[in-house]
Parts: structure tokens; C-alpha cells; sequence
């Protein structure tokens, strides 16, 4: 059963091929890209800290640490060129939050001495 925020069959089948870790690639064979996968797709979606992440996608440092790798030696980026995408920016949201402070809560310990 597709989650939400998860690949579906057609796009893991259209990815699948371009991932390390394959049978046959050098070095050690992907645990399992497509869970891995659905994890970065996971936080990005839903914009939460690693920390915070499923344990249905195992454990958040194992992810970070591989998502960390396939950046360094650009992964993310042969597939978006693969796929000829682009980075969809139309939807980007961006927390501005301001907090507002009391008019003295910027004085040091102590308050400010006047001369």
C-alpha cells in the first residue's frame, strides 16, 4: 500500500536504475534505495527535522548520513538530470516567524545604567 509522500511503482521504476547500490555496482549493495528514498522524499514533504523521522524509514542518522553521501558525489543531482527535472520552486514556503519582544528585553543583566 502506497503512503502518502511515497514513490509510486511508475516512479521508483523510472529512478530505480539511475541509484548505487545496485547488484553488480562496486562497493556495498543499497540496503533498500527505494525506503531511502521515500524517507528524503518524507522530510522534504513535510519540512520536519531528521530527528523526526518514521521509524518505518529506520534510523534517522543511518538516512541523514547516506543522503549526506549522495549529495557529496551528486546522486540527487544526475537524477533530476536523468529525469530532466528541475527543482519545482513554485510551492516553497519559508517560515518567517517574528517574535515580538518587550521594549526592555533588550537591556543586558541587569538593565541598562544611565549616566
Amino acid at each position: 500500500m502506497k503512503r502518502r509522500h511515497e514513490l509510486t511503482d511508475m516512479q521508483w521504476q523510472q529512478i530505480a536504475p539511475l541509484l548505487p547500490g545496485k547488484k553488480g555496482d562496486p562497493g556495498r549493495t543499497g540496503a533498500n534505495n527505494r525506503r531511502f528514498v521515500n524517507a528524503v522524499i518524507w522530510l522534504a514533504k513535510t519540512g520536519a527535522p531528521w530527528r523526526d523521522l518514521p521509524e518505518r524509514f529506520g534510523k534517522w542518522n543511518s538516512v541523514f548520513q547516506r543522503y549526506n553521501r549522495w549529495c557529496k558525489s551528486g546522486v540527487w543531482q544526475r537524477i533530476f538530470e536523468t529525469l530532466n527535472l528541475e527543482p519545482d520552486l513554485e510551492h516553497l514556503l519559508l517560515d518567517s516567524t517574528t517574535v515580538r519582544a518587550h521594549q526592555h528585553a533588550a537591556a543586558g543583566k541587569g538593565g541598562v545604567t544611565s549616566s
